[in-house]
């Protein structure tokens, strides 16, 4: 191996250690200050050795996919660990760090997603064969991070108390009109009215989740309270007494917060609450590593909060309510990777080997990403009106005391009607 990567290899790894086999047999090991965890990668190819030094974010994933870097004493996760637990020293070459530099000058440019481009994004990722889900998902198909009362709960569990949480600061009462940005699967809407009596209007770009999630509330009898679009944020008038969105906000491009906003505030109405849940970055911006925007959230950006009150602010939203989790999306990675490992070989057919090797990199660095890379949630709540706001957060609590297996019987009402 070269000695440009064994230079690289030996200032980067202050953490763990990791051994290095490259295509010629050739091991060298590099040992940090603390020794343990230790992995070994294996570099089959020349070429890949090369990549690593120019954009190893990519080449990582990429080398991984096409089976040019394996791993042994471990699995990938075990990998991306020890050198997740090693970010803190930097960007890994002169090169990267580069990239980096000229991704964050041209951030602006690079999140400009108009409506056509948010449709193709929507699509790379969520038109998937739906079975895929299936076999990583909860029982509901929540695809957001979950919420652990405590860090060993069952990922069942720990979706259904994410949707009491959400519903708990919602402070729903019975007929009022709901709107989902970004519905997914139909989850938390069909949720909100079969156990708050709301009418709901969810929104999604992905015509297979659109097909999912009608065909659900059918089937539940929720029909004449439960609408599904296949719209944008942008394509919605009228208003609703409630907003919320729940691992949308992602995908909305840091150039479109103003339009957002907004849009948000427009369609809120004047006694109205909207809560916002997102993966946030703690320190600065977190855009998506150049794989994860190629592979599988293109588009994708994360931000700072720093990057959102202002937009918050101007549309002179009252924020009566910010919630950080920190340890909870790791959870919920850790339960979604473990569950497809166990399911693999149930993944739909024309889903090859490099298609499973892509998922289990894109879940396990997601995981670390929140481990060790200053990933997390935020949940915002905002309101038009702060006289309407509680004076504590007791709320929450005394709904969530509510036992789980309660389901309010209600009425069928005429569903709301989006425009």
């Amino acid at each position: 191996m070269s000695l440009f990567f064994q230079i690289l290899m030996k200032r980067f790894i202050k953490v763990g250690t990791v051994h290095v086999i490259d295509h010629k047999g050739r091991k060298r090991s590099y040992v940090g200050s603390v020794a343990a965890p230790e992995i070994t990668m294996h570099l089959h190819t020349s070429s890949i050795e090369y990549q690593l030094c120019v954009n190893p974010d990519l080449a990582l994933g990429e080398g991984y996919m096409n089976g040019d870097i394996t791993v042994e004493g471990g699995s990938i996760y075990d990998l991306l660990f020890v050198l997740g637990s090693n970010q803190n020293n930097g960007a890994f070459s002169v090169v990267q760090k580069w990239h980096m530099q000229g991704k964050q000058l041209l951030k602006n440019w690079i999140s400009r997603i108009s409506l056509s481009k948010a449709k193709s994004n929507v699509a790379h990722h969520y038109d998937l064969p739906p079975s895929l889900y299936g076999l990583f998902l909860d029982d509901d198909w929540q695809y957001s991070c979950a919420y652990f009362k405590k860090i060993d709960n069952d990922i069942n569990v720990a979706q259904f108390d994410k949707k009491k949480h959400l519903a708990a600061k919602l402070r729903l009462s019975p007929h009022q009109t709901v709107l989902d940005i970004g519905c997914g699967w139909g989850g938390l809407a069909l949720h909100l009215a079969q156990t708050e009596n709301v009418h709901v209007v969810g929104l999604t770009l992905s015509e297979e989740q659109h097909k999912v999630a009608t065909e659900r509330a059918r089937k539940a009898g929720l029909s004449d309270r439960v609408q599904f679009l296949l719209k944008d944020y942008r394509e919605i008038s009228g208003q609703y007494d409630r907003i919320v969105s729940v691992g949308m906000f992602e995908h909305v491009g840091l150039a479109q917060y103003k339009t957002f906003f907004h849009q948000v505030y427009q369609l809120l109405a004047p006694d109205g609450l909207a809560l916002l849940h997102s993966i946030g970055a703690e320190y600065d911006s977190g855009m998506s590593s150049p794989w994860i925007a190629k592979y599988i959230f293109p588009g994708g950006y994360i931000p700072a909060l720093s990057e959102v009150m202002p937009h918050v602010e101007h549309e002179h939203f009252h924020v009566t309510d910010i919630e950080i989790l920190h340890h909870h999306y790791a959870a919920t990675l850790h339960a979604w990777r473990q569950r497809i490992l166990v399911n693999r070989k149930k993944l739909p057919k024309h889903l090859d080997d490099r298609f499973v090797r892509m998922w289990e990199y894109y879940l396990a660095g997601s995981e670390v990403s929140f481990q060790k890379r200053g990933l997390m949630i935020f949940q915002i709540q905002m309101m038009k009106n702060k006289e309407k706001a509680p004076l504590t957060r007791d709320y929450i609590y005394e709904y969530e005391n509510i036992s789980a297996a309660t389901v309010r019987k209600v009425p069928k009402k005429k569903s709301a009607v989006a425009s």
